[in-house]
């Protein structure tokens, strides 16, 4: 369903019993981005109204979602704050192709691994965090991060075939597995 290539390893969860607070921190920075993203496809493809209204969708729900993640640090006595990328979408975006229409073939189909990497680490986090308030919370985000993978796959398909879609995604997913395979040394969602 996810297109994933390989599970997410014992060290990110190890990461994120010893640091849950910078992993949290990191998840409202990556639904910002992920709102960022989706406005910035909005506007590189106006002409393409089927994505502008995903798109317009996606933003929204994004946005809602860092708001939740805002709350959820206010309540913790988190104060949100800059933090140092773990790089994990700068190399995957170091994989898109630039003529069009490959690159926007790319630019959905790393989308989509990005969400689909957030869904299975949100359900990891729902299934080993001990605070039944996290737990709960991440549960709640397992679906849309699903449902947003899905549409960047599915608004690929206007770019190429079919076929050509899924061949990339192997490629890219392959990639993927890799970068999440070197892991990095800072707590992040994507580390």
């Amino acid at each position: 369903m996810l297109n994933l290539k390989s599970a997410s390893s014992q060290r990110w969860l190890d990461q994120v019993a010893a640091h849950l607070d910078q992993i949290l921190i990191d998840h409202a920075h990556c639904e910002r981005k992920a709102a960022s993203y989706a406005l910035n496809l909005l506007t590189a493809y106006v002409e393409d109204e089927p994505l502008c209204r995903a798109m317009a969708e996606i933003v929204n729900e994004e946005l809602d979602h860092f708001q939740q993640v805002l709350d959820l640090l206010k309540r913790r006595g988190i104060p949100f704050r800059r933090q140092k990328p773990g790089g994990y979408a700068q190399q995957l975006q170091a994989l898109v192709r630039r003529p069009e229409p490959h690159r926007a073939v790319d630019r959905m189909l790393v989308a989509s691994l990005i969400e689909a990497r957030s869904c299975e680490r949100f359900d990891l986090l729902r299934q080993h965090v001990a605070d039944g308030e996290l737990a709960e919370f991440y549960g709640s985000l397992f679906e849309s991060e699903a449902r947003h993978h899905a549409t960047y796959v599915q608004l690929a398909k206007a770019y190429a075939t079919d076929a050509e879609v899924q061949d990339r995604l192997n490629e890219l997913a392959d990639a993927e597995a890799e970068i999440i395979a070197g892991g990095h040394s800072l707590p992040r969602m994507h580390s």
